[in-house]
C-alpha cells in the first residue's frame, strides 16, 4: 500500500510503499476512503507532541470500509463503513476505565500516534473503537466529525448550558460546534486571528451573532467560552470576557504556556478546565445528534500525496473548514 510517513519534526512527509497490515484479535483492516487533517497531526508533525516511535503514519479522522477482520472482531462485518477516532484502545480495567472516564486511561493508545493512522490506503483499527457512519454523510464529509466533531461536542458539554458562548479559534472544530450550539438555541460569538476577515465572515454565515479578532471584546459578557486555538495567551482574555460564574474550556491536546494573569479574572466563581481525548460514549451520542440537526462539514479534499501541503495550510490558517485526504 501507499502511505505518507512521518520521520520526525522538520522533515517533510514522504510517500512510501509499505506492506499492507493484517488484523489480529479484535482488529479490522480498513480500506481508507478519507482521512481528515487535524491540528493534533500538526502538533505531532511540528514536534509539540512526541510520538513513541518513528516512522509513523499520521491521521485519526479515518473513514474506511472493513475489508478483513481479526478472529475476535465480531462487532463489525466486511463491507461496513466505519469511522476511526483519536482514541484507539484502552485497558478497560483501570480506575478511569471502570468509572466511565476511559479518555483518561493511562495505558490508552491513540490513532496516528501509537497506532499507524489514516494517511495511507489501508489502516488497522480495534473494532471496539470504531463508529458506524450515519448514511447521510459522504466519506469526505464524515471525516472531520471523527475528531473536530467529537472533541468539539465534548467541549460543548463541558461548557455547560449557558446561552452566550464564545468560540476562540474558528477552524475545523468550531465550524461544527457552532451548528450544534445554534441548534440548542445559544448565541455564539466567534473569535478568529486578528484581521482574519474571511474567517469572521465564515463564522457569521454559520450563525455567529458577532465575529471579531481574538484581541477584541465581545459585545456582552459570555456565559462560557471554548478555546480551540493552541494559544495560551487566550486563556486570560477568555476569562476576562466571561461573566461571573462562567466557564472557560481549553479543548486542545496542546497549548502554549498560559501567561500570568490577575486573580480577579478567575474570581467570582469562574471555572477553567480542559478537555482530554474522548470516550466511545461521546461518539455514540454525537453520531446520534449530528444527523438530526444536521451538522454539515465544510471540507477541502486533497490527494494523499499532498498531506504535507494540507498541514502547511492548516498551520498558516489558510483553510475554511477542514482538509481531508483522499487516497
Amino acid at each position: 500500500m501507499q502511505a505518507m510517513l512521518f520521520d520526525g519534526p522538520g522533515q517533510p512527509l514522504r510517500l512510501a510503499r509499505l506492506a499492507r497490515p493484517r488484523p489480529s484479535g479484535e482488529e479490522v483492516l480498513l480500506r481508507v476512503k478519507a482521512c481528515g487533517v487535524c491540528r493534533t497531526d500538526l502538533h505531532v508533525f511540528e514536534g509539540d507532541l512526541k510520538p513513541p516511535r518513528r516512522p509513523l503514519v499520521l491521521g485519526h479522522e479515518i473513514v474506511g470500509e472493513v475489508v478483513e477482520r481479526g478472529p475476535e472482531a465480531h462487532a463489525l462485518l466486511e463491507g461496513m463503513r466505519v469511522g476511526v477516532p483519536w482514541l484507539g484502545w484502552t485497558c478497560g480495567v483501570c480506575a478511569y476505565c471502570t468509572s466511565d472516564r476511559e479518555n483518561l486511561c493511562p495505558e490508552a493508545r491513540f490513532t496516528g500516534y501509537h497506532i499507524d493512522g489514516g494517511y495511507a490506503e489501508y489502516a488497522v483499527a480495534n473494532s471496539r473503537y470504531c463508529f458506524p457512519i450515519p448514511p447521510g454523510y459522504g466519506d469526505v464529509e464524515a471525516a472531520p466529525l471523527l475528531c473536530a466533531g467529537l472533541i468539539g461536542y465534548r467541549a460543548l458539554r463541558h461548557a455547560g448550558e449557558g446561552e452566550r458562548l464564545g468560540l476562540y479559534g474558528f477552524g475545523a472544530a468550531a465550524h461544527l460546534v457552532i451548528q450544534v450550539a445554534r441548534h440548542q438555541g445559544r448565541t455564539v460569538y466567534a473569535f478568529t486571528r486578528p484581521g482574519d476577515e474571511n474567517g469572521q465572515a465564515f463564522a457569521r454565515r454559520l450563525g455567529a451573532e458577532w465575529a471579531g479578532g481574538s484581541d477584541a471584546e465581545p459585545p456582552e459578557p459570555l456565559d462560557a467560552a471554548i478555546i480551540f486555538a493552541p494559544v495560551g495567551s487566550l486563556v486570560p482574555m477568555a476569562l476576562r470576557a466571561t461573566a461571573p460564574g462562567g466557564r472557560v474550556v481549553c479543548a486542545g491536546i496542546h497549548m502554549s504556556d498560559i501567561p500570568a494573569f490577575p486573580y480577579e479574572y478567575l474570581w467570582r466563581e469562574r471555572t477553567l478546565c480542559s478537555v482530554a481525548n474522548l470516550t466511545r460514549e461521546d461518539g455514540q451520542d454525537f453520531f446520534t445528534v449530528a444527523p438530526t440537526i444536521p451538522v454539515r462539514t465544510t471540507t477541502v479534499p486533497m490527494p494523499l500525496e499532498e498531506a504535507g501541503a494540507a498541514l502547511a495550510r492548516l498551520a498558516e490558517g489558510r483553510l475554511e473548514g477542514a482538509a481531508v485526504l483522499v487516497p
